[in-house]
């Protein structure tokens, strides 16, 4: 495909109030809510912990060490959205630092998710601006380079689709396909009622192996109790 950018994405009315619900969850229970689906690397870190962002996901790609379409896509992205950027084939540059941190707060960006690099992150830290990369590196940028905004993209074999939502915590990235959100959002729902009824058993002393049913795992896996080391070392040595 040639270079594009789109200006518009898929979006709803009732996106708010999906994003709203998302940030009442969690990453993990949202991939568990989706068979584990949907989680980009765990190379792609928070460069610091304690933030969270969900919105709709405003795609990019970028030529390797550049970053013209990520400023390009700031002047087409919404508020509360998410830029999600890649990059041809790899690159560990820079693509994203405190000017264009400041720019998408004031825009109302929610967050910036890369498998490329970022730098002043002393700054950024300071800002409290909710980032995910995968590397933290001082090597600059051009910006003279096509690129794409608004197109399919694809991080570690994870597609996202403009207008995807996502989701980002201290445990990582989850991208949530836009047919797919009602059914996901509602499963979770669900899992966390299940795990506040463990949570209030925990609290009442019982073990996980008898809430699990892992008792009947351990004993068809052929694990056998035994009150002592010695116990096993004797029967091994009458062997």
């Amino acid at each position: 495909m040639k270079p594009v950018i789109v200006r518009e994405i898929p979006r709803s009315p009732k996106d708010p109030e999906r994003i709203r619900r998302l940030l009442e969850t969690s990453v993990a229970t949202i991939a568990e809510s989706q068979e584990k689906l949907g989680l980009l690397s765990p190379s792609i870190r928070p460069i610091q912990p304690g933030l969270k962002a969900a919105g709709t996901a405003v795609t990019v790609k970028c030529a390797d060490g550049d970053n013209l379409m990520l400023h390009v896509a700031l002047e087409v992205a919404k508020p509360g959205d998410v830029i999600v950027m890649t990059t041809i084939s790899g690159s560990a540059n820079g693509v994203f630092g405190e000017l264009l941190a400041t720019s998408f707060r004031v825009r109302g960006i929610s967050a910036f998710i890369t498998d490329s690099g970022v730098r002043d992150v002393a700054i950024l830290r300071e800002m409290k601006y909710p980032v995910w990369s995968k590397y933290i590196t001082a090597v600059g940028t051009s910006k003279n380079r096509p690129g794409w905004v608004n197109v399919p993209i694809s991080i570690d074999g994870v597609i996202i689709n403009p207008g995807d939502f996502i989701l980002a915590d201290d445990d990582g990235v989850v991208v949530v396909p836009r047919g797919e959100i009602d059914e996901v959002l509602a499963k979770a729902k669900e899992r966390e009622e299940r795990e506040n009824v463990v949570r209030k058993r925990l609290l009442n002393g019982e073990l996980t192996v008898d809430i699990y049913n892992f008792r009947k795992v351990i004993s068809d896996l052929g694990i056998k109790y035994v009150n002592s080391l010695d116990e096993v070392l004797k029967k091994e040595e009458n062997k």
